[in-house]
């Protein structure tokens, strides 16, 4: 079987030339060079069908994505349909697992770029993108899942798609509120993400227009955890929602930071004799399949994963392959959707 160090030997190159020709890396070599292991190629028929569109465009057929937790179903949901919508562009996905870690994540990106993957999903939704600047100035096309978009257009960034958090916040308080809940916890991780600010910010804002107040005692943010609790979720919920219904006049009614830390809320509340959502109604973000079919199933905020991630990779490929965007159409927000299930209730009176 033909392999690459076929071709470079016909080439008159090295293999790594051949690869840099391959994967779309051959724009600052020699006309002569490359075009010499473009006809070793042809001659030598060494033209895989995964890289008939590559060697045709000049443009590597692989993204990356780099998502904060594994460890969440969300973040699966996210790679999968992810994976899905590339295949369906004729791309290949190579997924990274960066827990949110700055370094973890430059790291990431310079190996892809420096494998020539020019296109890359981030959807740690950072405060800011300093960690990637460099990478984003050589090259590399930074798609942002889940984060404003007023962050990304200061930065760099290519394209993004997110859901409008702050809103996201605004509706679960807002439908608790209705309930006639008053004294409103809020369980989360580590406040260090867009997302997480705004989803809080929210929360904050429906409840001042109902005069209301979000007060320290009812707040959890983590407990010390060290980084950003993603991989923790369940456990960080369990041990949060335990403390709130601890206190001195307890919460009614409780808002956690995603639907794996609103699982482990519904374990935490069980510890202490409550019943959901007789005692104490719990809501969640983002629709996982188990907030479905957990008892009773999870009232929360459903984002649009399917829509998000078509929506991403084709403005990601777009971008790598060329094209000009206008920013109405780089930068979108899809609106979130509450789904009212049996985790919350009217206060008990």
């Amino acid at each position: 079987m033909t392999g690459i160090h076929d071709v470079a030997k016909v080439a008159g190159v090295s293999a790594s030339t051949v690869s840099n020709v391959i994967n779309g890396r051959g724009n600052k070599m020699r006309p002569e060079t490359r075009q010499r292991v473009l006809d070793a190629i042809e001659s030598l028929k060494y033209t895989p069908n995964s890289a008939a569109r590559q060697l045709k465009s000049g443009q590597n057929t692989t993204l990356g994505l780099i998502i904060p937790s594994a460890a969440n179903p969300f973040w699966g949901a996210v790679a999968h349909h992810v994976e899905r919508a590339a295949r369906n562009h004729q791309y290949r996905l190579l997924i990274c697992n960066a827990e949110r870690d700055r370094d973890v994540e430059a790291r990431y990106a310079e190996t892809l770029l420096g494998s020539g993957v020019t296109g890359v999903i981030l959807g740690s939704s950072p405060l800011n993108f300093d960690h990637l600047r460099d990478l984003i100035r050589r090259g590399l096309k930074i798609a942002a899942f889940d984060q404003r978009v007023a962050e990304v257009e200061q930065n760099g960034v290519a394209c993004s798609v997110s859901v409008d958090q702050h809103l996201s916040g605004m509706l679960v308080a807002q439908h608790l509120i209705g309930l006639g809940h008053k004294r409103i916890g809020v369980v989360t991780g580590p406040i260090k993400t867009n997302s997480r600010i705004d989803r809080v910010s929210g929360v904050r804002a429906a409840l001042a227009r109902a005069r209301l107040e979000l007060p320290e005692d009812l707040r959890w943010q983590g407990g010390g955890v060290i980084g950003f609790g993603d991989m923790e979720g369940s456990e960080l919920g369990r041990i949060g929602i335990r403390e709130l219904l601890s206190r001195d006049n307890p919460p009614t009614a409780v808002i956690c930071g995603n639907d794996m830390y609103a699982l482990g809320a519904y374990a935490g509340a069980r510890d202490l004799g409550y019943r959901v959502p007789d005692d104490v109604s719990i809501v969640g973000f983002d629709d996982i399949a188990m907030a479905e079919i957990v008892y009773p199933p999870l009232t929360t905020i459903r984002q649009p994963v399917l829509a998000m991630a078509e929506q991403i990779v084709g403005l990601l490929i777009r971008r790598v392959e060329g094209d000009e965007i206008p920013v109405d159409e780089a930068f979108i927000h899809v609106p979130p959707q509450l789904i009212v299930r049996g985790s919350t209730a009217p206060i008990r009176t």
